[in-house]
Protein backbone atom coordinates (compact mmCIF):
# COMPACT_ATOMS: atom_id res chain seq x y z
CA UNK A 1 0.00 0.00 0.00
CA UNK A 2 1.71 3.82 -0.74
CA UNK A 3 0.11 7.06 -0.90
CA UNK A 4 -2.41 7.51 -3.39
CA UNK A 5 -1.53 9.78 -6.54
CA UNK A 6 -1.23 13.12 -5.97
CA UNK A 7 -4.57 14.48 -7.85
CA UNK A 8 -6.39 12.11 -5.58
CA UNK A 9 -4.70 12.62 -2.79
CA UNK A 10 -5.59 16.26 -3.06
CA UNK A 11 -8.87 16.03 -3.87
CA UNK A 12 -9.10 14.08 -0.66
CA UNK A 13 -7.94 16.66 1.96
CA UNK A 14 -10.20 19.42 -0.08
CA UNK A 15 -13.13 17.06 1.26
CA UNK A 16 -11.77 17.04 4.48
CA UNK A 17 -11.34 20.76 4.56
CA UNK A 18 -14.40 21.43 3.38
CA UNK A 19 -16.40 19.01 6.07
CA UNK A 20 -14.01 18.74 9.34
CA UNK A 21 -15.07 22.23 10.61
CA UNK A 22 -18.68 21.84 10.21
CA UNK A 23 -19.19 19.76 13.04
CA UNK A 24 -18.67 22.94 15.42
CA UNK A 25 -18.77 25.41 13.02
CA UNK A 26 -21.35 27.53 10.78
CA UNK A 27 -20.59 27.62 7.18
CA UNK A 28 -21.20 31.20 5.42
CA UNK A 29 -21.19 31.17 1.36
CA UNK A 30 -19.25 34.31 0.01
CA UNK A 31 -19.12 33.19 -3.43
CA UNK A 32 -15.67 31.30 -4.37
CA UNK A 33 -14.74 31.67 -1.03
CA UNK A 34 -16.35 29.59 2.06
CA UNK A 35 -16.39 31.39 6.34
CA UNK A 36 -16.33 28.94 9.02
CA UNK A 37 -17.60 30.70 12.45
CA UNK A 38 -17.23 29.03 15.14
CA UNK A 39 -19.98 28.31 17.40
CA UNK A 40 -18.77 27.90 21.26
CA UNK A 41 -15.12 27.37 22.76
CA UNK A 42 -11.94 26.33 20.87
CA UNK A 43 -9.59 27.87 18.12
CA UNK A 44 -11.42 29.99 15.87
CA UNK A 45 -11.67 28.51 11.80
CA UNK A 46 -10.83 30.16 8.93
CA UNK A 47 -11.81 31.18 5.36
CA UNK A 48 -11.31 28.91 2.65
CA UNK A 49 -11.62 28.57 -1.03
CA UNK A 50 -15.69 27.07 -1.73
CA UNK A 51 -15.33 23.08 -2.39
CA UNK A 52 -15.92 22.39 -6.58
CA UNK A 53 -15.62 26.44 -6.83
CA UNK A 54 -13.81 26.61 -10.40
CA UNK A 55 -13.40 30.75 -11.30
CA UNK A 56 -11.50 33.04 -10.12
CA UNK A 57 -11.35 34.95 -6.84
CA UNK A 58 -10.70 38.54 -6.27
CA UNK A 59 -9.02 40.81 -3.79
CA UNK A 60 -13.06 42.03 -3.57
CA UNK A 61 -14.00 38.80 -2.44
CA UNK A 62 -11.50 38.98 -0.09
CA UNK A 63 -12.27 42.00 1.01
CA UNK A 64 -15.72 41.27 1.61
CA UNK A 65 -14.76 37.75 3.88
CA UNK A 66 -12.78 40.07 6.04
CA UNK A 67 -15.14 42.38 6.63
CA UNK A 68 -17.38 39.88 8.07
CA UNK A 69 -14.51 38.29 10.21
CA UNK A 70 -14.07 41.87 11.61
CA UNK A 71 -18.00 41.77 12.24
CA UNK A 72 -18.18 38.37 13.70
CA UNK A 73 -14.71 38.97 15.96
CA UNK A 74 -12.86 36.14 14.10
CA UNK A 75 -9.33 36.59 12.95
CA UNK A 76 -8.71 36.88 9.34
CA UNK A 77 -7.23 34.12 8.00
CA UNK A 78 -7.46 32.63 5.18
CA UNK A 79 -6.13 28.81 4.49
CA UNK A 80 -5.48 26.62 1.61
CA UNK A 81 -3.22 24.18 -0.16
CA UNK A 82 -1.30 25.80 -2.97
CA UNK A 83 -1.05 23.10 -5.61
CA UNK A 84 -5.09 23.33 -5.39
CA UNK A 85 -5.67 27.17 -5.28
CA UNK A 86 -2.94 29.00 -7.37
CA UNK A 87 -4.91 31.84 -7.88
CA UNK A 88 -5.77 33.08 -4.43
CA UNK A 89 -2.50 34.17 -3.54
CA UNK A 90 -2.94 37.22 -5.78
CA UNK A 91 -5.99 37.86 -4.43
CA UNK A 92 -5.08 37.96 -0.54
CA UNK A 93 -2.06 40.09 -0.84
CA UNK A 94 -3.71 42.21 -3.06
CA UNK A 95 -5.87 42.71 -0.25
CA UNK A 96 -3.33 43.49 2.07
CA UNK A 97 -2.45 40.26 4.03
CA UNK A 98 0.48 38.43 4.04
CA UNK A 99 0.80 34.65 3.30
CA UNK A 100 3.20 32.02 5.15
CA UNK A 101 4.36 28.73 3.63
CA UNK A 102 3.84 25.46 5.75
CA UNK A 103 4.77 21.76 3.97
CA UNK A 104 1.71 19.86 3.86
CA UNK A 105 2.87 16.15 4.11
CA UNK A 106 0.83 12.72 4.49
CA UNK A 107 1.65 9.63 6.23
CA UNK A 108 3.32 7.04 4.01
CA UNK A 109 0.63 4.08 4.93
CA UNK A 110 4.15 1.50 5.05
CA UNK A 111 5.95 3.60 7.05
CA UNK A 112 6.74 1.20 10.47
CA UNK A 113 5.03 1.78 13.64
CA UNK A 114 7.25 4.38 15.89
CA UNK A 115 8.05 2.79 19.49
CA UNK A 116 5.45 3.80 22.22
CA UNK A 117 7.19 6.76 24.35
CA UNK A 118 6.34 6.12 28.40
CA UNK A 119 5.59 9.27 29.36
CA UNK A 120 2.91 9.78 26.19
CA UNK A 121 -0.34 8.51 26.84
CA UNK A 122 -4.12 9.46 24.99
CA UNK A 123 -6.27 11.10 27.15
CA UNK A 124 -10.08 9.95 27.68
CA UNK A 125 -13.04 12.26 28.23
CA UNK A 126 -12.55 12.01 31.94
CA UNK A 127 -9.00 12.65 32.00
CA UNK A 128 -8.34 14.94 35.10
CA UNK A 129 -5.60 16.49 32.94
CA UNK A 130 -7.82 17.15 29.67
CA UNK A 131 -7.78 21.43 30.00
CA UNK A 132 -3.71 21.10 31.02
CA UNK A 133 -3.49 19.50 27.95
CA UNK A 134 -5.40 22.05 25.38
CA UNK A 135 -3.26 24.80 27.01
CA UNK A 136 0.08 24.01 26.64
CA UNK A 137 -0.13 24.41 22.56
CA UNK A 138 -1.35 28.25 23.93
CA UNK A 139 2.01 28.55 25.31
CA UNK A 140 3.87 26.57 22.68
CA UNK A 141 2.44 28.78 19.86
CA UNK A 142 3.12 32.08 21.35
CA UNK A 143 6.67 31.26 21.61
CA UNK A 144 7.42 29.61 17.98
CA UNK A 145 10.65 27.56 16.90
CA UNK A 146 11.95 24.30 18.17
CA UNK A 147 14.50 25.98 20.79
CA UNK A 148 14.54 25.69 24.40
CA UNK A 149 12.20 28.26 26.09
CA UNK A 150 11.78 29.83 29.53
CA UNK A 151 8.02 29.00 30.09
CA UNK A 152 7.51 26.23 32.05
CA UNK A 153 5.81 24.78 34.89
CA UNK A 154 4.99 28.20 36.40
CA UNK A 155 3.76 29.88 33.25
CA UNK A 156 1.67 26.68 32.45
CA UNK A 157 -0.31 26.77 35.78
CA UNK A 158 -0.72 30.39 35.06
CA UNK A 159 -2.23 30.03 31.98
CA UNK A 160 -4.50 26.75 33.06
CA UNK A 161 -5.99 29.07 35.67
CA UNK A 162 -6.19 31.64 33.05
CA UNK A 163 -8.15 29.51 30.87
CA UNK A 164 -10.43 27.74 33.45
CA UNK A 165 -14.27 27.89 32.70
CA UNK A 166 -13.33 28.91 29.23
CA UNK A 167 -15.55 26.08 28.06
CA UNK A 168 -12.79 24.24 25.54
CA UNK A 169 -12.09 20.84 27.99
CA UNK A 170 -15.80 20.17 27.91
CA UNK A 171 -16.36 20.86 24.12
CA UNK A 172 -13.61 18.64 23.48
CA UNK A 173 -14.67 15.99 25.47
CA UNK A 174 -17.81 15.66 24.39
CA UNK A 175 -15.62 15.42 20.39
CA UNK A 176 -13.72 12.36 22.22
CA UNK A 177 -16.81 11.08 23.40
CA UNK A 178 -18.02 11.18 19.70
CA UNK A 179 -14.71 9.32 18.25
CA UNK A 180 -14.48 13.21 16.16
CA UNK A 181 -11.33 13.76 18.31
CA UNK A 182 -8.77 12.33 20.36
CA UNK A 183 -5.92 13.94 22.27
CA UNK A 184 -2.90 12.53 23.44
CA UNK A 185 0.06 13.85 26.14
CA UNK A 186 3.44 13.85 27.23
CA UNK A 187 2.97 13.84 31.25
CA UNK A 188 5.93 13.33 33.73
CA UNK A 189 4.94 14.08 37.64
CA UNK A 190 1.58 14.90 36.83
CA UNK A 191 3.00 17.50 34.59
CA UNK A 192 1.92 18.32 30.63
CA UNK A 193 4.85 19.30 28.76
CA UNK A 194 3.34 18.44 24.84
CA UNK A 195 -0.16 17.15 23.81
CA UNK A 196 -1.41 17.51 20.15
CA UNK A 197 -4.69 16.20 18.57
CA UNK A 198 -6.61 14.30 15.45
CA UNK A 199 -9.86 15.00 13.93
CA UNK A 200 -11.11 12.13 11.71
CA UNK A 201 -13.59 12.82 9.34
CA UNK A 202 -14.42 8.76 7.86
CA UNK A 203 -10.96 7.50 6.59
CA UNK A 204 -9.06 10.74 6.89
CA UNK A 205 -7.67 12.65 9.93
CA UNK A 206 -5.58 15.79 10.54
CA UNK A 207 -3.09 16.10 13.16
CA UNK A 208 -3.14 19.04 14.80
CA UNK A 209 -1.92 21.21 17.51
CA UNK A 210 1.60 19.18 18.38
CA UNK A 211 3.07 21.75 21.01
CA UNK A 212 5.49 21.31 23.80
CA UNK A 213 5.95 23.69 26.33
CA UNK A 214 9.29 25.63 25.72
CA UNK A 215 11.00 24.67 28.87
CA UNK A 216 10.61 20.96 27.70
CA UNK A 217 11.87 21.15 23.92
CA UNK A 218 14.78 18.55 22.88
CA UNK A 219 13.19 16.06 24.44
CA UNK A 220 11.53 13.98 21.25
CA UNK A 221 8.22 14.95 22.92
CA UNK A 222 6.78 16.45 19.88
CA UNK A 223 7.56 13.33 17.76
CA UNK A 224 6.85 10.87 20.58
CA UNK A 225 2.91 12.72 20.86
CA UNK A 226 2.56 12.62 16.98
CA UNK A 227 3.87 8.70 17.00
CA UNK A 228 0.71 7.99 19.72
CA UNK A 229 -1.97 10.08 17.03
CA UNK A 230 -0.69 8.18 14.72
CA UNK A 231 -0.71 5.11 16.51
CA UNK A 232 -4.36 6.07 17.44
CA UNK A 233 -5.89 7.02 13.83
CA UNK A 234 -4.17 3.54 12.42
CA UNK A 235 -6.06 1.19 15.13
CA UNK A 236 -9.39 3.35 14.18
CA UNK A 237 -9.03 2.52 10.70
CA UNK A 238 -8.12 5.94 9.39
CA UNK A 239 -6.67 5.66 5.68
CA UNK A 240 -5.01 8.88 5.06
CA UNK A 241 -3.05 10.88 8.35
CA UNK A 242 -1.88 14.86 7.07
CA UNK A 243 -0.42 17.81 8.69
CA UNK A 244 1.46 20.94 8.32
CA UNK A 245 4.84 21.09 9.55
CA UNK A 246 5.45 24.80 11.20
CA UNK A 247 8.76 24.76 8.95
CA UNK A 248 11.52 23.03 7.18
CA UNK A 249 12.83 21.91 10.62
CA UNK A 250 9.85 20.49 12.03
CA UNK A 251 9.33 18.65 8.84
CA UNK A 252 12.34 17.15 8.95
CA UNK A 253 11.29 15.48 12.50
CA UNK A 254 7.96 14.19 10.99
CA UNK A 255 10.11 12.74 8.06
CA UNK A 256 11.59 10.16 10.65
CA UNK A 257 7.78 8.64 11.17
CA UNK A 258 7.02 8.78 7.77
CA UNK A 259 5.73 11.68 6.56
CA UNK A 260 6.09 12.83 3.03
CA UNK A 261 5.63 15.55 1.21
CA UNK A 262 2.47 16.14 -0.66
CA UNK A 263 2.11 20.10 -1.11
CA UNK A 264 2.19 23.54 0.46
CA UNK A 265 -0.22 24.66 2.81
CA UNK A 266 -1.00 28.62 2.91
CA UNK A 267 -1.90 30.69 5.37
CA UNK A 268 -2.84 33.96 5.40
CA UNK A 269 -3.72 36.72 8.07
CA UNK A 270 -2.59 40.61 8.37
CA UNK A 271 0.88 41.76 8.57
CA UNK A 272 0.31 42.22 12.92
CA UNK A 273 -1.13 39.15 12.98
Amino acid sequence: MSIPPRATLLDDLESYYDAAPRSSARAEDFGPLTLFVREGAGWPFYARPTRGHDGPVTAADVDAVRARQREVGAPEAFEWVAEVSPGLRAAVEESGLVVHEHPLMVLDPGAPAAEPHPLVRVLGAADPLLHAALVVPHLAFAAPGTGVGPAGAAELAAEITARAGDGRAQQVAERIRAGRSALAAAVEDGLVLCSGMHNPVGAVTEIVGVGTLPAARRRGLGRAVTAALVAHARAAGVATVFLSAGDADVARMYATLGFRPAGTALIAEPADG
